[in-house]
Order: C-alpha cells, then structure tokens, then sequence
C-alpha cells in the first residue's frame, strides 16, 4: 500500500458505532470494518442487537453488539468500561444513535421535543464524555458526530431535530476546541437525503417529495450509504489528523444551491 492510502487504514483501531444495527450507522461500520477496524455498536434492545449481529455475520465481519440507552450516561459509562475490558479501548467513536419527531412546532409537546433533543444531542455529549479519558491517556481519538443538513436548514415539522442537530454542530466544534491539544479529532458527517429503508416510501417515482429533492440536489438524485462509506473513514483516519471542528456536508450538493428558477 502506497504511503498515502495507509494514512486511510484504521487497521487495528477498534470504533465504537451508536445505534449501528441498520441504517447509516451500519453502513460507516461496514466501511470501518472493510478499512481494517474491529467493530463495536449499541442499540436500544436485545432485538435491534441481533439483527445488527446477523447482518455482519453475513459480511463476514466479526462485530460486538450491546444493549445500551445511550441517555443513560450510568449505562454508557458501564458500555464503555466493557468494551475496554472485552475489546480494548476506543480508537473510533461515531454518535450515530437518533431520533426525528415530525410534528408541528405548535401541536408538539415539550416531553416529545426534550425526547429528540435528548437522543440527538446530550446522548453524544454522554458517550464523548465516556471515551475521551482513555482518548487522552493513548494520546488520540477520533469523534465523528452524525449531523444533518439540519444542523444548518430549518424545515417544516422538525423543530426539535434542527435544534438538537444544531446544537451537535457546536458541540463537536467545541469538543474539537478543547481537546485537540491531546490529538483528539472531533468532526461532523451531516448526511444528505439517502436512501434508507425508512425513504423508501417517499422514493416512490411521482411522488411530490421525490420530485422536490431531485430538482433540490446538482446531483439530481438521492443519496446512498455507500456515499457516506469514504468521508467517514476519512474522518476516522490519520489522514484528518488535522482537520477538527468541521463538518463534513455529504449532500449532493443541496446546501450549495439555490434551485432552479421556476
């Protein structure tokens, strides 16, 4: 392998994927795992573990599942003590784990609203807490929080999540500011509109939602989560050693464009 592309190598990290049992989560695991990282995640339950578990299996990737409330920081701190005894200390941790509410601002109760912001932003302000320590006794880290073109965009119904996304945005600058005198990296992935599972149903050709984001990207299409495959092992290697604080917009293009004129 050339000097360049071992700088991209995570062999022999191990990373830490919130909520990776599906989703974008498991797609950046994969990709770590395929770089050369051993590969840990949580999720809420039991059921969401093993089917995370038996999706690996089947790539061939050796994975540790855990049943952890990424808000209960006594959980946390009891997940991060595990892994550090059964796997080793966390090199890679990616605060993947969220939530969105669609409603209304007007029609949304505060409960709902506290339950994002708690999912979304003092979850990983919970798990950085948990991994910096041994971070900063190994002399490095990588933090990658998932943010959202909603950490920069407001939007209909979301009131909640851009606030919480938002609020991640400054956290991980922060996170960067304060620790990157002990080679501790701290940056943002914000994923565009991707095809998932859960986009599926708004996937649909003629679809007005559809038609909305194509004509929205320069890309004139959705996203993949293979999309997000290289720009997150970027941000996990050595080759973003000096890159902290930033937030890293994998979008096609939208937060860039304006539209087409009518």
């Amino acid at each position: 392998m050339s000097k360049v592309l071992n700088k991209f190598s995570l062999e022999g990290k191990i990373a830490l994927i919130t909520g990776a049992s599906y989703g974008i989560g498991f797609a950046i695991a994969t990709a770590y795992a395929d770089a050369g990282a051993t590969i840990c995640f949580n999720d809420i339950n039991q059921e969401l573990v093993d089917r995370g578990l038996k999706s690996y299996e089947e790539l061939g990737i050796k994975a540790y599942g855990y049943v952890c409330d990424v808000t209960d920081e006594e959980k946390v701190n009891e997940l991060v003590a595990k892994i550090e005894k059964e796997v080793g200390a966390i090199d890679i941790l990616v605060n993947n784990a969220g939530i969105i509410k669609r409603i209304p601002m007007h029609e949304m109760s505060a409960e709902d609203f506290r339950k994002v912001v708690d999912v979304d932003l003092n979850a990983p302000f919970i798990v950085a807490k948990a991994v910096i320590p041994s971070m900063i006794k190994k002399g490095h880290g990588k933090i990658i929080n998932v943010c959202s073109m909603m950490s920069e965009l407001g939007r209909e119904t979301v009131s909640a999540y851009a606030a919480a996304k938002g609020g991640l945005k400054m956290l991980t600058k922060n996170i960067a500011s304060e620790y990157g005198e002990y080679n501790i990296q701290c940056n943002g992935i914000g994923p565009g509109y991707i095809e998932t599972p859960q986009t599926a149903p708004l996937r649909v050709p003629g679809h007005p939602f559809n038609s909305f984001i194509i004509s929205k990207t320069p890309a004139a299409r959705w996203g993949t989560t293979e999309d997000l495959m290289g720009p997150s092992v970027f941000l996990a290697s050595d080759a973003s050693d000096f890159v902290n604080g930033h937030i890293l917009y994998v979008d096609g293009g939208i937060l860039a464009y304006i539209g087409k004129q009518p």
